[in-house]
């Protein structure tokens, strides 16, 4: 284990961090407002979102090195937001059907000195034209659940066209970005 606090419980950046040999001491998720502040742009919201989940618990952890990370799906210049029930699911699907959109995911290191450090990383992802079939089959799979558009690491996959960017970065850690700012934090 590394000398540092991981301040989210998902599943996908506990993994994706194990798998670069950097698995926190302590996995502490921060409880924040998420909701995005009226004519804030994506990159502005997702960069604001980790440094106040890493913020909210390094307060709480004084002298820890605390890592946080936040991932939205942005199409048409707007961010997708977690559906809340399969309809909502369906819209979000043919929202992307056979368009490019941006995967934004920014990641925040508070030092034990709690100076901040938020790196941002983004791919551009082109989806296949989805046929209603495609879509209710994706939906049905409840693979979405939890997170904000998609989750890629599943069936989804298979509807991707073409990918620019991070494939950690989507699945919601970058990992070049991670270990830069962990290391930068004496983290090694």
């Amino acid at each position: 284990m590394k000398d540092f606090i991981l301040a989210s419980q998902s599943p996908q950046r506990i993994a994706l961090l194990k798998q670069i040999g950097f698995e926190p001491k302590k996995i502490e998720p921060a409880d924040i407002d998420e909701t995005p502040k009226k004519g804030e742009k994506a990159s502005q919201y997702v960069k604001r979102m980790a440094k106040e989940k890493a913020w909210a618990v390094a307060q709480k952890n004084g002298g820890e090195v605390v890592l946080a990370s936040d991932t939205v799906v942005v199409c048409n210049n707007k961010i997708i937001q977690k559906s809340k029930n399969d309809d909502e699911q369906v819209a979000v699907m043919r929202l992307l059907s056979g368009k490019s959109h941006r995967v934004l995911t920014a990641v925040c290191v508070v030092d034990k000195n709690k100076n901040i450090a938020i790196r941002l990383n983004t791919t551009k992802i082109k989806m296949k034209h989805m046929s209603e079939k495609e879509i209710e089959e994706y939906v049905a799979s409840k693979e979405w659940v939890g997170c904000a558009g998609y989750k890629i690491e599943g069936c989804l996959a298979a509807l991707v066209l073409n990918m620019n960017g991070s494939y950690s970065g989507v699945v919601g850690l970058p990992l070049y970005e991670a270990k830069s700012l962990l290391n930068g934090a004496g983290v090694n």
